[in-house]
């Protein structure tokens, strides 16, 4: 079997931690009594990349528009008042005819 690359090891590394940091938040945000999905509740630039959009106002102007209605969005007060918007895709089709 051949070796593993020093790429495809450092990205093993960062899959890792990332799982931990997700672990790591989950832990806190039940522990402070909110329980939130993470695969659901995603961060703005996450959100972009998973539906991609090239910039994070364009996101940041649908929420302030109302676009992505309020109850999507959350504030984590605890992670320096990160945005965490639900991950699916928002009808704008709708929003532009009317």
């Amino acid at each position: 079997m051949e070796s593993k690359t020093e790429l495809s090891k450092e990205i093993e590394e960062l899959l890792s931690s990332g799982d931990v940091a997700i672990k790591q938040a989950q832990s806190y945000l039940i522990s402070q009594g909110k329980v939130i999905d993470l695969s659901d509740w995603v961060t703005i630039k996450e959100y972009c990349n998973r539906f991609n959009i090239k910039n994070i106002e364009t996101v940041i102007n649908w929420i302030n528009r109302g676009i992505v209605p309020a109850e999507n969005v959350k504030v984590i007060e605890e992670f320096n008042n990160t945005r965490l918007i639900k991950s699916i895709p928002y009808n704008l089709k709708a929003v532009k005819a009317g």
